[in-house]
């Protein structure tokens, strides 16, 4: 029951930053956790990072530690997601997404029920 509206994405080379944002609207009875997903190429979406409503529990799949940084703001009902040395593999559609209720900030895809619309993230070489 969640809309998300994610920012344009963006075209940067190898080591640049980008920063990503999605905005939630709707109507909610509960707090929910917010991620980020991607499809490489070949595959299905796949974890990137995700964080609960108080932003005290946070997890990151393991290829983006240390490079990018997930936040939200609530005030704003906004997810954002830093991205940091980016590289030409971290190219592709991302995809930001709720779980309504969930307050664990889980990983899984099956755990999100709200979903934006991607944005194209493209980093050259």
């Amino acid at each position: 029951q969640v809309q998300l509206v994610a920012s344009r994405g963006g075209s940067v080379q190898a080591g640049g930053p980008l920063r990503l944002s999605c905005a939630a609207s709707g109507r909610t009875f509960g707090r929910h956790s917010m991620a980020w997903f991607r499809p490489p190429p070949g595959y299905d979406r796949e974890f990137v990072a995700a964080i609960n409503w108080g932003g005290d529990v946070i997890k990151y799949a393991d290829f983006v530690k240390g490079r990018f940084t997930i936040s939200r703001d609530n005030a704003k009902n906004t997810v954002y997601l830093q991205m940091g040395s980016l590289k030409p593999e971290d190219s592709a559609v991302y995809y930001c997404a709720a779980a309504v209720g969930n307050s664990m900030a889980p990983m899984t895809l099956r755990a999100y029920d709200s979903w934006g619309q991607g944005t194209q993230v493209t980093v050259s070489s």
